[in-house]
């Protein structure tokens, strides 16, 4: 069941909404006929022996609805104490509050929405709407995810405009946090955000490399959702020593220590994007592979991962002192866990 009641969800965020988020993606047998539910709880435990807080539920995976209702039910049974976070990134709204009432119903306690390719609003209260109704289709936390890959820059630079922010806080009470990328090039949009609404909600930046400044800056306590399984137990444990002031150059000298990493994915993620305007998780799985997570290919259609990407993200793991699986790469697209 979820962690807090009906009601309930912002004070239970403002105050226990801690650590790093991590991002679960289904796995598949070979054939790619179903789920690979071993898979997926090895994923969650790896998730718990990391250090993760949490982990997303990832739905742009290729799984059918009915997979994705059996894939929220086994990631509520292995969660344990760690949070869960379902992301709404069906093809309609009507799909989209489907899922969350069934998470609800399953015991995730917080809901990340997506957009759907065909939403194409024609102003912000548009925005604002479709995100109140999906925060107001269960009990659960809500996180905004207030970023400029939704095309709707055409309604305001940023991307996501700070006045839809204040009105989602505002009108509907379990919008709990925000998730934070607006306005890019540059941080002026993202620190606008920490601005005015850290303290009222939890405010993420989910890109770890800014963490050092909102920590320091805002007390971010939170950080989510992304491909930290790349950096193993690294990010979970220097954003727990940003925490501490007295422990800030500890965490830097280990921040610095995986800048090799960092640029690697940095620009792999900005390659594919760039041609995309889509998350390239076959690339993720891979990543987490290299930490120990099952791996294993996702359903098409999807991004085809290379092998110059793999060599260059091997590589770069190691340069950073990363511990990395000396398993061939072919092995991945077997996935740990062979049915």
């Amino acid at each position: 069941m979820a962690k807090f009641a009906a009601g309930e969800a912002r004070a239970w965020a403002l105050e226990n909404l801690r650590g790093v988020t991590g991002c679960v993606m289904p796995s598949f047998t070979q054939d790619l006929s179903g789920l690979d539910e071993e898979a997926i709880a090895h994923d969650i435990q790896r998730e718990r022996e990391l250090g993760f807080s949490g982990f997303l539920i990832v739905a742009e995976c290729g799984t059918t609805p009915e997979e994705l209702r059996r894939f929220i039910d086994v990631s509520v049974a292995e969660a344990g104490g760690m949070v869960t976070v379902i992301q709404a990134a069906a093809g309609t709204l009507e799909e989209n509050v489907e899922i969350v009432r069934y998470a609800a119903r399953a015991g995730v306690d917080l809901v990340l929405p997506s957009y759907p390719l065909g939403f194409y609003p024609q102003s912000g209260a548009e925005v604002v709407e479709y995100t109140r109704t999906l925060a107001q289709a269960s009990d659960m936390g809500l996180v905004v995810f207030a970023m400029g890959l939704w095309n709707f820059e055409r309604l305001h630079p940023t991307g996501f405009a700070v006045p839809w922010l204040e009105e989602l806080v505002e009108t509907a009470p379990n919008v709990v946090g925000i998730k934070n990328e607006v306005g890019e090039p540059g941080v002026a949009g993202i620190a606008e955000v920490f601005r005015r609404f850290a303290g009222r909600v939890v405010v993420a930046d989910p890109l770890e490399m800014n963490s050092p400044a909102w920590t320091s800056t805002y007390g971010m306590p939170w950080m989510g959702t992304s491909n930290y399984e790349y950096f193993g137990a690294e990010v979970p444990r220097y954003f727990a020593l940003l925490q501490d002031p007295a422990r800030y150059d500890e965490a830097m000298d280990l921040y610095w220590r995986l800048h090799p990493a960092r640029k690697a994915t940095g620009a792999l993620m900005k390659e594919a994007n760039a041609g995309t305007v889509f998350v390239h998780r076959m690339l993720w799985k891979y990543q987490g592979w290299l930490q120990g997570f099952n791996g294993g290919v996702v359903r098409p259609p999807h991004m085809r991962l290379t092998d110059r990407q793999m060599q260059t993200l091997r590589s770069a793991a190691v340069a950073s002192g990363l511990a990395v699986t000396d398993e061939p790469d072919t092995e991945f697209f077997r996935g740990r866990h062979v049915k």
